[in-house]
Formats: C-alpha cells, sequence, structure tokens
C-alpha cells in the first residue's frame, strides 16, 4: 500500500494539496549526523531539474521544500527511532481542480481514484497521486545515500536526462520543450541510472530481486509507465552471442554490460545500470474528450493550472533515489 521494504522501511503519507506531505523511514542507523541542508542540493534538483536553461520549463509552482525533521533525530543525530520528515504545501491553488471531480482528465488517475474510493478521494492537485508525492520520496533516498555511503565509501549512484521526446541531442531539448508548450500539449523522456561500487551478490531471488525491488520503486513514481536494464528494452531483437557478457576477471568484471549489472537478480560486479521512460505530462491545455460524470454525456475539458512541459526534467534525482531506496533495503 503506501510502505516499502522491510530492513529500510518508508511509509508516504499526505497529498499535493493537504497541509503536508512526508515520510516515515524505519531501519535507520543510529548516530548518523543528519541536518536539514544534508537534503538542500537533492530537493533543489527535483524542483528545478538538473538544467538550468530548461528550469523554466518546469511547474510554477514553487514550495519552499523546508524539510522538518520530527522524530528519529537528537541533537543532530539519528536515534534509530523511526525518522519522520514532513513538508509543508504552502503554494496551493485547489480551485483549478474543482471540475475534475465531474469531468475526469484524460489519462489521470482522476476516474479510477474516483470508482476505487467512492468519491471520497482528495481530487486538489491530484492528491496522493500527484508528482508532489515525491518530494517525501527524494528526502527518504537522501537518507538512503547517506546510510550507504557509510558501508559502501565506493559507491556511486547518478542519473541523467538520456532523450527527450524520443531525441537525445541535447542541443534539440529545448526546442522539443517549448514547440510542445507552444502547442499546449507536453513531451516525455527518458532516464538512465547508473549505480557502481556495489558488491557481487547483492539481491534476494525470487521476489526480492534488485531488478523487482527497483521496478517496483520506480513505478511508484507518477509518470513512469517503463523500465529496462542494461539492453533490456532491445534483448528481444538480440542473438545469445551478441547479448552475453564475457568474463574477463575473478572479480566479476565483464567486457560488455548488456545486462546491466544483475543476474539472476543478483549485483554480478559491474555497474547497475537501467532506464526508466517518463510519459509525457497528462495536464494539457488543449481541448480534449472526457465524460461527464454526472450526466454520462461526452464532454469536452481544457486543463487549467499549473503543469509541467515536461516531468521527465525533474526526474533524475528521483530516480537516483528509488535506486538508493532499494539498495539500502537489500544491502
Amino acid at each position: 500500500m503506501n510502505s516499502f521494504g522491510n530492513k529500510f522501511k518508508v511509509t508516504i503519507f499526505g497529498e499535493s494539496h493537504g497541509p503536508l506531505t512526508g515520510i516515515v523511514i524505519d531501519g535507520v542507523k543510529p548516530g548518523m549526523k543528519l541536518r536539514a541542508l544534508d537534503f538542500a542540493k537533492d530537493l533543489r534538483r527535483r524542483r528545478d531539474g538538473d538544467i538550468a536553461s530548461l528550469a523554466k520549463c518546469t511547474s510554477a509552482r514553487k514550495e519552499k521544500d523546508i524539510p522538518q525533521i520530527v522524530s528519529g533525530l537528537y541533537k543532530g543525530y539519528t536515534t534509530g527511532a523511526p525518522l519522520t520528515i514532513v513538508f509543508a504545501n504552502e503554494d496551493t491553488r485547489s480551485e483549478d481542480y474543482a471540475e475534475f471531480r465531474t469531468l475526469p482528465r484524460p489519462s489521470h488517475a482522476d476516474f479510477a481514484a474516483d470508482r476505487k474510493y467512492e468519491g471520497f478521494n482528495d481530487i486538489r492537485g491530484g492528491g496522493m497521486f500527484s508528482g508532489r508525492m515525491t518530494l517525501p520520496l527524494v528526502a527518504a533516498g537522501t537518507v538512503a545515500r547517506k546510510m550507504l555511503a557509510q558501508a559502501l565509501p565506493a559507491i556511486r549512484i547518478s542519473a541523467r536526462i538520456k532523450s527527450i521526446g524520443g531525441s537525445s541531442e541535447t542541443r534539440l531539448w529545448s526546442s522539443i520543450i517549448e514547440t510542445a508548450a507552444a502547442n499546449q500539449d507536453s513531451v516525455g523522456g527518458c532516464i538512465e541510472c547508473t549505480a557502481s561500487g556495489i558488491p557481487v551478490g547483492v539481491g534476494e531471488p525470487f521476489f526480492d530481486s534488485l531488478e523487482s525491488q527497483i521496478a517496483h520503486l520506480a513505478f511508484s513514481v507518477p509518470g513512469v509507465k517503463a523500465i529496462s536494464f542494461g539492453d533490456g528494452a532491445s534483448c528481444g531483437a538480440m542473438y545469445g552471442s551478441d547479448f552475453n557478457d564475457h568474463l574477463v576477471d575473478t572479480d566479476g568484471q565483464t567486457d560488455t554490460n548488456h545486462n546491466g549489472g544483475i543476474n539472476g537478480g543478483i549485483t554480478n560486479g559491474n555497474p547497475i545500470v537501467f532506464q526508466v521512460q517518463i510519459r509525457p505530462t497528462a495536464s494539457i491545455s488543449q481541448p480534449q474528450a472526457t465524460i461527464n460524470l454526472s450526466n454520462g454525456q461526452p464532454a469536452e475539458i481544457s486543463i487549467r493550472g499549473r503543469h509541467d512541459t515536461c516531468i521527465a526534467l525533474r526526474c533524475p534525482v528521483i530516480i537516483e533515489s528509488v535506486a538508493a531506496i532499494a539498495l539500502a533495503d537489500l544491502l
């Protein structure tokens, strides 16, 4: 439901336009120095993206995103008790969402959530289905990375935008996004994440394989529609002689990394590499067809409000957090 993990367990709570959002993290090692400043870089990357020139293409909603650590910390050090971090929601415009109760947005969770929760779900800002909920997830990722760095000093987790609108040419991204915005449209992208410095043997088959754990978390991120490891997206068209990674030393290093650093659900000593496909933002201003739930008749909707033209811009740090949380739970 709203919790993930065993050894490093996270429980997320709140809604996009509620008073706050937050996360409870159980399994945090005691004695780890932790300050609000430790979260600043990751939270900024989530808010503005990694490409300064494209920050203007992200949502006009600007929150302070100041983490308040309300339990599990004493005199600047983690206590070993559940760590609870909350964020205030202040820059909200809930009136922009009132009509979506009867006019569900195409490809949003509006309709499905209305049926599942019998109309009691919080529709404002998408409620619990909003990208706002990635904020506490990133905070948990920051904590996970600090723990991982203590256990594995050589570990490095880094994600980047691999493509936008199907193009890997960075010089074209601004034009692609601006054209989509001018057309009252949105555009998707692909994020690639690499995690290195991880020993052989991380992962617990069958159902706690590293691939399944990362994928589980990745699909909790609003907008993620596909994930593949190594060359998994194209392996169905390859021959074994091309896809197989040949061992070159007794540490497990291979001459290629088509498997993305994982065999049998277990790390093999090579960098973990995976790609995540981010869908185009569902909220676009173009007129779209929907159904009026009050009378069952076809209707048209043009979505107002503040929405990203390309949510992939803000996703690298979120995907890094996914990888860090999964690894912290398995190590």
